[in-house]
């Protein structure tokens, strides 16, 4: 596939929200790879149909809320007892919660996504 933004390229996949994303490398014989999730999202990334353009749905405080509401779920899916909060949140939030959180803080800055909430 062609990556409309970058014209170049891409592997593309589709996964599920329940997703070790730290698995999934960014790059495979020189393309960068791009995933997209399909199937139903937990509750916390439910957006209202008139919200879609006033609210970011991979706000860094969702992943939070749905790891500290669903911790025995996501370390039963994953088959990690022993997983910790931060753990799941890489797994979950793109492979780096804290990249993904500094990136997003810094699109909100620069006015390309929606203002949220940090806590």
């Amino acid at each position: 596939m062609i990556d409309p933004k970058r014209k170049k390229h891409v592997i593309m996949v589709s996964k599920p929200f329940m997703f070790d994303n730290r698995q999934l490398p960014k790059t495979y014989e020189g393309l960068d790879i791009k995933s997209k999730i399909e199937g139903i999202l937990p509750k916390e990334f439910a957006i209202k149909k008139d919200a879609v353009k006033k609210e970011y749905v991979w706000a860094p405080m969702k992943f939070e809320k749905y790891v500290d509401r669903c911790s025995d779920e996501i370390r039963k899916n994953f088959n990690n007892p022993l997983m910790s909060r931060q753990e799941m949140l890489d797994a979950l939030a793109f492979g780096n919660f804290e990249e993904h959180k500094k990136k997003s803080l810094q699109l909100m800055k620069d006015g390309k996504i929606p203002p949220f909430k940090m806590n």
